[in-house]
C-alpha cells in the first residue's frame, strides 16, 4: 500500500501532537513534532539570552544557528520521540510555561523558520510521515494528501494546557495559562513569515466537545479514503 502524507495544522493546545501520534502508531508512520523544534531553538536562544520576556537579539540567534542540531530520538519506555539539541535530551525542558512565553517570538524570526522548514520537509521526502504544526500544509507539505486544521474555544484550549501543566508538577495559575494561550494565538495568526491559516483543501475539526477517542475515529475514517484513492 502507498502510503501518504498526513498534516495537521492548527492553534495550540488542540491536541494536535496527540492526535499526530495516535495516526502515526496506528500506521506504523514516522511522527514529527514541529512545535518540539521551534521549543528546541526557544531553548537554546534563552540559554544563549537571545531572547527573554523584553528582549529579542534576533541577529544574534541568525548568527548561531549554524551550531544548532536537532533531533528526536526513540524513547522505547515512553513510546515517542524525544527532542535533543546539540546531543542532549531536552524534552522536559521545552515543555515549561517559560518556553511557551517566548516560542511564538523565535517562531516569527524567518531564518529559523527557513532553518526548520528544510529539515522537516527532509524528514518527510518519503512520506509515510505524520507532522503537525503551524504551517505544515500551507508551507511544509502543501501537497499532502491528507491536512487537518484543528481548533477548539480558547477556554478549552487554556484548560488542557493547565491540566498538562499541573500533571507535570508546574506551579502555574489558569490565568498565567489563559493568557499565554491567547498571546501564542494572536502572534501566531499575525506574524509575517508563514502565519498560521487553514489551507484551502485542509479539513477544520472544532474538538472543544469531542473525546480523544471521537477524534480519533474520525480522523481515521478520513485516513482510510485517502489510502484507499492511493493504493
Amino acid at each position: 500500500m502507498k502510503k501518504i502524507t498526513i498534516a495537521i495544522d492548527g492553534f495550540s493546545s488542540t491536541g494536535k501532537s496527540t492526535l499526530a501520534k495516535q495516526i502515526a502508531k496506528e500506521l506504523g508512520y514516522i511522527y514529527v513534532d514541529t512545535g518540539a523544534m521551534y521549543r528546541a531553538v526557544t531553548y537554546f536562544a534563552m540559554r544563549h539570552n537571545f531572547v527573554s520576556e523584553n528582549h529579542l537579539d534576533s541577529e544574534g540567534l541568525i548568527k548561531e544557528l549554524p551550531n544548532i542540531t536537532l533531533q528526536f530520538h526513540f524513547n522505547e519506555e515512553a513510546e515517542f520521540a524525544e527532542m535533543y539539541l546539540n546531543e542532549e535530551n531536552i524534552e522536559i525542558a521545552i515543555r515549561t510555561i517559560e518556553v511557551s512565553r517566548l516560542v511564538s517570538k523565535v517562531a516569527e524570526i524567518s531564518e529559523v523558520r527557513a532553518k526548520l522548514v528544510e529539515q522537516q520537509q527532509a524528514m518527510g521526502k518519503n512520506k509515510g510521515i505524520v507532522m503537525d504544526g503551524r504551517d505544515i500544509g500551507t508551507v511544509v507539505f502543501p501537497d499532502a494528501e491528507l491536512k487537518l486544521f484543528m481548533t477548539a474555544s480558547t477556554e478549552t484550549k487554556a484548560q488542557r494546557r493547565f491540566d498538562e501543566l499541573v500533571e507535570k508538577g508546574q506551579h502555574v495559575t489558569f490565568e498565567e495559562v489563559l493568557q499565554n494561550v491567547q498571546e501564542r494565538d494572536y502572534i501566531d495568526t499575525h506574524r509575517d513569515d508563514s502565519p498560521l491559516v487553514k489551507a484551502d483543501d485542509a479539513i477544520e475539526i472544532d474538538n472543544s466537545h469531542m473525546t480523544k477517542k471521537e477524534q480519533f475515529e474520525l480522523v481515521m475514517e478520513m485516513v482510510s479514503e485517502k489510502l484507499e484513492v492511493r493504493s
